[in-house]
């Protein structure tokens, strides 16, 4: 008879040798292969050298544009010498493409001065140096257009009032500590508010249309507009991709210290005069836009699919290194990681590098409707008039696609090049459990926060609008927010490599570990049409926040005047 020491002995043996065995059996987690996945990609690493490509020599690669087009060729090719298969485009209606080669803006009285200024995407060139004197036009609504008809010829417009610029406070890069995790892992309980600002933004966004049109008439040389960033940092972005509708005029962004002088300039009475010259072109040649896909093919007929996507698209200012470069670069790097293990997932393994994000999740919506679920054409004329992104109401009902049951899980990265923290949950419940098996492997790498929250602004919210699970992975936040999101210095410089490297190892891994797993994973409820009674209190509520909204301006405007 064995001591109780030997018994013992024989049963830590045992479950340390079974321990693998036995999480492969709970989690369908492999330990062995998530090993070679961190040799692969800590070691083997190519996430670097794909985005500095990406980046560098590829350059800006704005919806529909020829630099959007040769880094479509670029990917792919990379794609297929990786081994992976089904490497192809599907395109979706868009509009038009642009590009611009040259913005050059001066003040040339009352001193000779280059002023940091580029033009916002689908506006026009000047075909030319063109000579014009600054005026600022305050106009708020149609209104106002009276009191400027007539006066704006060759003028160069300044339509923005001046810039507040407030003192930095030296915090820009920032990597989350334990607190702030610990207050994104709390869920928010919803209130009853309803925000105004889609319907505020909605109006913003086609009164543009109705005042560029109403400078077109009057004949002005440039527009000029704020930056919403200080320290000379230009947030470019864009007005409208559709054709005939771009202003026949350079619509320009400038930095808010050299907007700031101008202005006061034309306010102590000193007439300042411009130059403006900018160099665009369109590209009518293909009306459709596209997505890149490629995957590592499951076992079987009918294999189910699991999904890893990021947005390819950038604006055009700098060359999109962290919006969204990295998270495009970190896709392609898990890919090519499972590829070079040579995995045999049980379920498909499919990539997307979509366009259109940053025009309302056009790629990945446009990708849903035509594989997964669809819902029928908005028919009311005033929400068809806005951009999809600032349409209130979704329409019903979700219609099942093809691929709708095989279908199982969406991973999103599209927050920076900051290392993966965890992920957002999307107040999916059933996934907190898998999530917690799958970064258990990771707790040495800072990663494992859960979090029921939702969050927005990205492509994986057009796979869980249509009830399928979609995720966005929780991300340090370095200096996304604060200087490179959407800016001309979003630029490879601003890139930490390190953080890509662990952010592709993960998101391979949790691309396996879905592969794998025993069952699809767990979803939501389908969502479905609001009740009766839901839809007319957030009509009541609707309408108080306007009124709500009425009364502050008209305050506002008191006081103002007042002042």
């Amino acid at each position: 008879m064995k001591s109780p020491f030997y018994k013992c002995a024989g049963l830590l043996c045992g479950l340390a040798l079974c321990g693998p065995t036995v999480a492969l059996a709970q989690g369908g987690i492999d330990l062995d292969v998530l090993s070679r996945i961190r040799d692969e990609g800590f070691h083997h690493s190519r996430v670097g050298e794909t985005l500095e490509h990406m980046t560098d020599v590829i350059g800006p690669r704005l919806t529909a544009s020829p630099g959007m087009k040769k880094a479509h060729e670029w990917a792919a090719r990379r794609l297929e010498g990786w081994g992976l298969a089904n490497v192809h485009t599907e395109g979706f209606e868009f509009g038009r493409g642009w590009q611009f080669s040259r913005a050059a803006v001066h003040m040339l009285s009352p001193q000779a001065k280059p002023l940091d200024a580029l033009p916002r995407a689908w506006t026009s060139g000047t075909d030319g140096p063109q000579k014009g004197a600054a005026i600022l036009a305050d106009i708020e609504d149609a209104s106002d257009f009276a009191r400027f008809t007539g006066k704006l010829k060759g003028k160069i417009v300044f339509l923005d009032e001046p810039a507040k610029v407030s003192q930095p406070n030296n915090k820009v890069f920032q990597r989350r500590d334990a607190k702030d995790l610990a207050e994104v892992s709390k869920f928010p309980v919803p209130g009853d508010a309803v925000s105004d600002f889609r319907r505020r933004f909605g109006k913003r966004w086609l009164f543009t249309g109705e005042l560029y049109a109403f400078l077109a008439r009057e004949g002005v040389l440039a527009a000029v507009r704020v930056t919403n960033r200080q320290g000379k940092l230009l947030d470019v972005t864009g007005y409208t991709y559709k054709p005939g509708e771009a202003p026949s005029f350079p619509v320009l962004v400038m930095s808010m210290e050299h907007y700031n002088r101008v202005l006061r300039l034309l306010a102590g009475g000193t007439a300042v005069e411009m130059e403006v010259d900018v160099a665009a072109q369109f590209d009518d040649s293909d009306s459709k836009a596209y997505n890149l896909l490629a995957e590592i093919p499951g076992q079987g007929k009918n294999p189910e699919i699991v999904m890893a996507g990021a947005h390819f698209d950038s604006w055009h200012s700098g060359t999109g290194a962290v919006d969204n470069g990295a998270g495009s670069a970190v896709v392609m790097e898990a890919m090519r990681i499972l590829r070079q293990l040579g995995v045999k997932p049980k379920r498909t393994i499919r990539m997307a590098l979509w366009a259109g994000e940053e025009q309302g999740l056009l790629g990945s919506k446009a990708y849903v409707a035509r594989h997964l679920a669809s819902r029928p054409e908005v028919t009311d004329p005033a929400q068809k008039a806005l951009p999809e992104f600032l349409r209130e109401d979704k329409t019903w009902p979700i219609s099942p696609g093809a691929e709708f049951e095989r279908f199982s899980v969406y991973f999103n990265i599209d927050n920076g090049s900051g290392k993966i923290r965890g992920i957002y949950g999307e107040e999916n419940v059933a996934a907190r459990p898998v999530f917690q098996g799958w970064f258990r492997a990771f707790r040495d790498l800072d990663a494992g926060t859960i979090t029921m929250r939702r969050t927005g602004g990205t492509d994986h919210m057009s796979f869980d609008a249509v009830g399928l699970p979609g995720f966005q992975f929780v991300q340090d936040r370095l200096d996304y927010g604060p200087r490179l999101h959407h800016t001309d210095i979003d630029v490879y410089d601003h890139a930490v490599i390190k953080d890509l490297k662990q952010a592709s190892v993960i998101m391979a891994s949790f691309l396996y570990d879905a592969a794998m797993a025993e069952k699809r994973f767990p979803r939501k409820t389908l969502p479905v049409a609001p009740r009766a009674s839901e839809k007319a209190k957030r009509e009541k509520d609707k309408a108080e926040a306007l009124r709500a909204a009425k009364r502050k301006a008209k305050r506002d405007h008191y006081w103002k005047d007042d002042k």
